[in-house]
């Protein structure tokens, strides 16, 4: 072997060893995620076990009912003793309605059990997935999560509602009437044990094999959904520049994928359920062979050899169930994988153990602070000091790219500074909760998201205590009262699917009229007015300047008409703050950056 053979074979093992550590440890956070959402109700855990021990009983009882009554029932009937098959008749009627209730009893509760486990795991998600930074959501697409929330949970679902009783039931039958045909007879029960051999090795091969395409599957089918959202969403686009040839060769790629996945995952099981049935079969015909000669030799009871084949046709059905739970639970463990991987993501925007509240005032300081949006990334925002006193609209200015909206991102706190401090009234935003630091800075951003549901529901989202009264006097101070006036329930209609009900224009002023209502120490705009017409931006900026007074406001706009109604502007280039003074100082010196656009604005107009 060469040297560069050598050193492939150790990396080929390296990888493999690396990816069994991986594989093991995705199967222990599984487990754990597993283990957190039935602990709480191990108490119904347990009678449901209790209940399925007594229905397996109830069940098994027959064959042995049927071989009492061959051997020892009908003979004595025929001697005119009818006592001992009346009683088997009974017994096997009691036991057989006996099963069925329990049954019955198990299915329900193991219903019940199921889907609370899902209900818990959903919401669990949901929350969570809320809960994370900005940062996470942006680089995990929404695609992704929808996949967890629907296909992966869907998944589970099979397994607890078709799985979880076949499993308990083929368990407690193997264990019993394995019991039971050593106790009918050794010697036929060493060979159905036999049979064991060759079923633990096909089933580790198919634990592996199986979980590896389940794990495509999970991933695959996740891929499709984000295609299918990004494509749904960008509906406009797609038509407009005829992308939907591109989109269908996309979707035909990942469905191959998709599909290619489930028949490697098709085909284990396949091979799994025909060894299992091969090896059942041919334990059957080995013990009726041995067991029909040994009747005709005399030293096995005809009564025994029939209930020990009825049992172990029973033995070798479960073993079919396995397969399917094995199956079933290939597939929810690598969706367990998936779920689990959302819910031990931690924000990186955390909430302090101990937060300071809040004092008055809107004072905005950043010190030393330096950000870069991860660890290895470029810095985007080197060291700075910057303070916004209380009360005072400051407008950003800047190319795209410049750094502006991270530095509106920073004062909401939809992320920390890599280095350095941002402080609200004196209090690093780091130690403030979440919910206080919300009800001090409000954010309105160019997407103007509007949620289904009426106007005046999308205003009072901030307050929702908020009064009629109170909703429509926001409304009305930026210019909105009219035009929601007009509608045809007026602050009842609902603005359906992302505000789709309102014009570009009307959500952004309804965007307004949320975060005004909020009534913030602290207003974050941020490219607020790009979706305003000419009228609009009139109204706004009208309102803007009795809505900003006495409130600290960070103004983000490429509008000079919209900058100009600032205290200070500050132009950044960079990820630096190049200049800094109020639009009238900047523009009378009449250089810099800002002078230029404000006469590029000045020319534009004539």
């Amino acid at each position: 072997m060469s040297e560069d053979e050598s050193w492939r074979g150790v990396a080929a093992e390296e990888v493999e060893e690396l990816g069994t550590a991986v594989g093991a440890k995705l199967q222990a956070r599984s487990r754990r995620l597993l283990g957190s959402l039935i602990r709480p109700r191990l108490g119904l855990a347990a009678l449901t076990l209790g209940i399925v021990i007594l229905q397996n009983l109830a069940s098994l009882a027959g064959p042995l009912l049927i071989a009492v009554a061959i051997d020892d029932g009908i003979p004595a009937a025929i001697r005119g003793d009818t006592t001992v098959l009346a009683w088997c008749i009974g017994a096997y009627a009691v036991s057989s309605l006996a099963n069925s209730l329990l049954l019955m009893a198990f299915q329900r509760l193991a219903g019940w059990i199921s889907q609370n486990v899902l209900l818990d795991l959903r919401q669990r998600l949901f929350r969570h997935s809320q809960r994370l930074s900005l940062s996470f959501h942006e680089s995990y697409t929404s695609g992704k999560v929808i996949s967890r929330l629907t296909a992966d949970v869907d998944t589970l679902k099979q397994l607890l509602e078709d799985g979880l009783d076949n499993m308990l039931n083929a368990v407690l039958s193997l264990a019993f009437i394995g019991t039971l045909l050593l106790i009918l007879d050794v010697p036929l029960a060493l060979i159905v044990m036999a049979g064991f051999i060759p079923l633990v090795l096909i089933t580790r091969w198919f634990q592996a094999t199986s979980r590896t395409a389940y794990r495509s599957t999970r991933g695959a089918i996740a891929k499709i959904i984000v295609q299918f959202v990004e494509t749904m969403n960008g509906m406009r686009a797609v038509q407009a520049f005829r992308r939907e040839a591109r989109n269908e060769s996309i979707m035909h790629g990942l469905n191959t994928s998709y599909r290619d996945a489930n028949y490697t995952a098709v085909s284990a099981v396949a091979v799994f359920t025909a060894s299992v049935r091969a090896v059942g079969n041919l334990s059957l015909a080995l013990v009726l062979g041995i067991g029909a000669w040994r009747v005709t030799g005399g030293s096995l009871e005809l009564g025994i050899l029939t209930a020990f084949t009825l049992y172990l046709r029973r033995f070798y059905d479960p073993l079919d169930d396995l397969a399917m739970v094995a199956n079933s639970y290939a597939s929810a463990s690598a969706a367990l994988e998936k779920i689990s991987g959302v819910l031990e993501e931690t924000p990186s925007v955390a909430e302090p153990a101990h937060p300071k509240p809040l004092p008055q005032g809107g004072t905005i300081t950043f010190e030393q602070v330096e950000f870069r949006y991860s660890a290895d990334g470029p810095v985007v925002l080197p060291k700075f000091d910057l303070t916004i006193p209380a009360g005072q609209t400051v407008a950003l200015v800047g190319a795209t790219g410049a750094g502006k909206s991270t530095i509106a991102k920073l004062v909401a706190r939809f992320y920390d500074p890599s280095s350095g401090s941002v402080r609200l009234s004196g209090v690093d935003l780091r130690d403030t909760a979440d919910a206080d630091l919300r009800d001090k800075v409000a954010t309105v951003t160019q997407e103007n998201f509007l949620f289904s549901g009426s106007v005046a529901e999308n205003i009072a989202l901030g307050r929702p205590s908020a009064t009629r009264g109170e909703v429509e006097s926001a409304a009305a101070a930026v210019g909105a009262h009219e035009f929601i006036a007009a509608l045809p329930e007026g602050y009842d209609t609902d603005v359906r699917k992302r505000g789709g009900r309102l014009s570009a224009g009307q959500r952004q002023l309804v965007a307004f009229a949320r975060a005004f209502l909020a009534d913030p120490a602290v207003l974050v705009l941020d490219e607020a007015t790009s979706s305003l017409d000419v009228p609009g931006e009139r109204a706004v900026q009208a309102a803007l300047e009795t809505v900003l007074a006495d409130r600290t406001a960070l103004i983000i706009a490429h509008r000079l008409s919209t900058v100009l109604i600032a205290d200070r502007v500050l132009v950044v280039e960079g990820g630096r703050i190049i200049e800094d003074g109020s639009p009238a100082d900047l523009v009378a010196e009449g250089r810099g950056e800002f002078a230029a656009l404000h006469q590029a604005w000045l020319d534009s107009l004539v």
